[in-house]
């Protein structure tokens, strides 16, 4: 099938039908960018990765090409759509010994089915409203460099931590994406950095994992270590130096100034699972493979497996004696 024929296509009114649905289900901000390659992009990534650190992603490290360039992923793509979605709920972690507090963004529902599925939904908006169109979406699964783009279709900018910030939302935002050969009006201006001397993130970080403003070693990173780390044990470096996190990790996103503009999204699904953004760390080690599988199904955190969260519960409790 052919995309719809330019002569008759208007740019301005397909841009706006779009944005228009988007907000219908649910997203809170959408960009679009001309898919051309990321060149600047593609030159810290490969700089990053000969340092090494990506750490144990040894997936990150596969078709560099691919990952800066949106036509590599969908031939013939003209425009990156990058939709956001909100998820801060107001709670916070218990203070309480025993317990292993929960990355924010793990609370709920895994954001991969939430946000996929309306992904799917707008691109079948797009397909009856534009026949012959062709799209691919994806939420954290593809090669897109999705904060990169965000940044390009002026959402935001890259903070020092390596997140996504906005004006609006700070940066408790996940992103979406949809490539389309369809030639959509662009974002002719992309956010100003506002970080400017800020080192919060920097300066809270446990691990030092930002080792500079806006690059993150991996494998200093409490998140990869207890999300994407298949060792066996917690490495020695971590040591007294998990401030609790048995799942991921929120500090440079909690410190960060832009975070005061924080708001309550309006998706139910990213409520704490059973009321716990922290989990008894005794009860995660009674866990078996089947209640593993049944107490997160549905949830981002399975990400870890039931090794990895049983081998950073006994790092806790070791830390607390």
């Amino acid at each position: 099938m052919r995309s719809p024929d330019p002569k008759t296509f208007d740019k301005t009114l397909s841009t706006e039908l779009i944005r228009a649905h988007a907000a219908v289900l649910g997203f809170d901000a959408i960009g679009f960018a001309e898919a051309t390659e990321l060149s600047d992009e593609k030159e810290k990534l490969g700089r990053w990765l000969a340092e090494g650190m990506h750490a144990g992603m040894g997936w990150m490290e596969r078709d560099p090409l691919r990952r800066s360039d949106p036509r590599r992923v969908l031939p013939g793509a003209r425009t990156v759509i990058i939709l956001l979605k909100n998820y801060y709920t107001p709670h916070a972690h218990p203070e309480s010994s025993g317990s292993g507090k929960i990355s924010r963004y793990a609370w709920g529902d895994d954001y991969h089915d939430v946000i996929g599925s309306r992904l799917k939904s707008l691109e079948a908006f797009m397909k009856v409203r534009f026949p012959g169109a062709e799209t691919k979406s994806s939420v954290d699964t593809s090669a897109v460099m999705e904060k990169q783009w965000a940044v390009r279709a002026g959402l935001g900018w890259m903070g020092k931590h390596s997140n996504l910030i906005t004006k609006d939302l700070g940066s408790w935002v996940f992103i979406g994406e949809i490539l389309t050969d369809l030639e959509l009006e662009y974002s002719t201006e992309t956010v100003e950095n506002h970080c400017g001397t800020c080192t919060a993130c920097i300066d809270a970080c446990p691990t030092d994992a930002i080792v500079s403003d806006y690059v993150v070693d991996s494998g200093r990173c409490i998140s990869y270590a207890t999300i994407e780390s298949r060792a066996s044990l917690m490495p020695e470096e971590f040591a007294g130096k998990l401030d609790g996190w048995l799942y991921g990790c929120d500090i440079c996103q909690d410190v960060c100034p832009w975070n005061r503009f924080q708001k309550v999204t309006s998706e139910k699904a990213f409520e704490p699972r059973d009321n716990e953004p922290s989990l008894n760390l005794d009860n995660v080690l009674s866990l078996t493979e089947q209640s593993f599988a049944e107490r997160f199904r549905g949830s981002a955190m399975k990400r870890a497996k039931i090794s990895g969260l049983q081998r950073n519960a006994r790092s806790l409790k070791d830390i607390e004696g």
